[in-house]
């Protein structure tokens, strides 16, 4: 099991790992008041979908335990502009919206409750959002546990694991179950550049839990599928819509786009909460452009000309055409299928992996 956790709550306070020091250095960043948090989020101290809705709800809770108000009404007012700064923070992913939505929706359906109950129910919620991601996460990785045949190779991008979520990961957890029944397997890592999330954090927690791993330059990828060596590629994701395209970590498109040349099968982690149903297509996903810095430094090293022009997208969208199967707590389905997730009928139209 991994040894870490992105994020906790623990009297009052919230403490993030700063996951931009890793993996040279472990340290916790204590945050007591929400814009502390909501500064890590953007400055990817956490980062990973699911962990940085958790984050989000923390913060919620963070401010309302500072609000001094006399009754619940004002604190919901008091929110308001919490709420929206959270939002603001990094557009692509849908889980932090989905867990402020979460959260208001508890205040509104409790206002008539004294305010110090309120503020207590508000902590309570924050950590159920994480206990379920943690639960949700290992349902995904059973799901996705038959993928994994003994001697296989799996090839993973970015970090979608333990410390990208409350426990487990999504496209890693799998990987941890796997490890946990004795199969043997090896992972290929993708570095991904430009703020290395692969190599620094992916390669450090897999290790750490002594699964075997091998990093990878992004642009060795191809080599290796034409090679024959990847069996498949798993990855997580930050926004999967009605059509079934998906928004990950900028090089996914092309990672997906080779998988599908070479014959590989190219899975997506998906947890319900990063599913967003009220947008039709990868076309309509926000997509966050960050500083030109993590670009042209590396550590603080200049590797690039001065005032040479960027483009940093933080991500891309995989068409669904490109995706064999998206793996949530519900089960694997088509991409296609993906819109029907809510409704009766995707029991039936789960697939067997």
């Amino acid at each position: 099991m991994p040894m870490l956790q992105s994020i906790k709550w623990q009297d009052g306070s919230v403490y993030i790992l700063d996951q931009r020091l890793l993996p040279e250095k472990i340290k916790y960043i204590k945050c007591t008041h929400y814009k502390k948090v909501a500064h890590a989020i953007e400055n990817l101290s956490i980062r990973g979908a699911p962990a940085i809705g958790i984050a989000s709800a923390m913060a919620v809770a963070l401010a309302s335990i500072n609000l001094k108000v006399s009754n619940s009404y004002m604190l919901l007012k008091k929110l308001k502009p919490v709420f929206q700064r959270l939002i603001n923070t990094r557009p692509t992913a849908v889980n932090i919206r989905w867990a402020v939505d979460r959260m208001k929706n508890l205040i509104e359906k409790n206002l008539n409750l004294d305010v110090s109950e309120l503020k207590d129910l508000i902590i309570n919620e924050t950590l159920k959002i994480q206990q379920e991601d943690i639960e949700i996460n290992r349902k995904i990785g059973q799901f996705a546990l038959p993928l994994f045949k003994e001697g296989c190779t799996v090839l993973t991008y970015c970090n979608a694991g333990s410390l990208a979520t409350g426990e487990y990961g999504t496209a890693t957890a799998p990987m941890y179950l796997a490890k946990e029944r004795g199969i043997k397997f090896r992972v290929i890592v993708c570095e991904t550049r430009p703020v290395l999330q692969g190599a620094r954090i992916t390669a450090f927690e897999l290790m750490q839990a002594g699964i075997d791993v091998t990093l990878i330059t992004d642009n060795t990828a191809g080599a290796l599928l034409r090679k024959g060596i990847i069996d498949f590629a798993i990855v997580g994701t930050d926004r999967t819509v009605r059509n079934g395209d998906v928004a990950n970590k900028i090089g996914t498109y092309t990672l997906a786009v080779l998988c599908k040349e070479n014959k590989v099968p190219f899975y997506v982690a998906a947890p319900l909460s990063s599913i967003d149903l009220s947008i039709s297509s990868g076309d309509m996903i926000p997509i966050e452009e960050r500083a030109s810095e993590e670009v042209t430094r590396l550590k603080g090293v200049k590797i690039a000309p001065e005032k040479v022009k960027v483009i940093n997208l933080a991500f891309d969208v995989t068409p669904a055409k490109y995706i064999t199967a998206i793996i949530t707590e519900k089960g694997a389905f088509s991409p296609k299928h993906i819109k029907y997730i809510n409704s009766k009928k995707s029991e039936k139209l789960r697939l067997k992996l």
